[in-house]
């Protein structure tokens, strides 16, 4: 499970790195994506294997799912952790998140996103606002 939040800045190469906590859980390597939100969206092997399988078992002939299929799969990188535990964030996706300079990872339970700070300040701001909305809705 990855929780918490860690801001990091980005090097000159692109990389950022891993928490510490979250290196154990990726056994080396991470699959990174374009985030469904402006942000990159990094799972563990074994958690990539469920998304694909569950996307793989459901109707291909439905444009919408062919579409979540491309934009999932066509955007994603396997990535291997380097000896620092950092990750290059290739730029197609540095600049679908709009990531500058700073950076937050975001635990997100069963995966992490890597969000630019700024958007992440606003992300985190809308989210608590409507959190109490969102949990009552699933309460129904």
């Amino acid at each position: 499970m990855f929780l918490g939040e860690f801001e990091y800045k980005v090097d000159d190469k692109g990389r950022v790195p891993v928490p510490p906590r979250f290196r154990v859980e990726l056994k080396g390597y991470v699959v990174l994506t374009a985030g469904l939100d402006p942000c990159i969206t990094a799972y563990t092997a074994q958690e990539w294997k469920k998304v694909s399988e569950k996307l793989t078992s459901a109707m291909p002939s439905r444009s919408k799912l062919r579409r979540l299929n491309r934009a999932l799969f066509a955007s994603a990188f396997a990535i291997r952790l380097d000896p620092q535990g950092r990750v290059a964030l290739p730029v197609s996706l540095r600049t679908h998140a709009g990531i500058g300079e700073e950076i937050v990872v975001a635990g997100a339970n069963n995966y992490f996103e890597v969000w630019d700070r700024a958007r992440w300040e606003e992300e985190k701001a809308q989210a608590r606002e409507q959190a109490w909305q969102i949990a009552e809705s699933l309460e129904e």
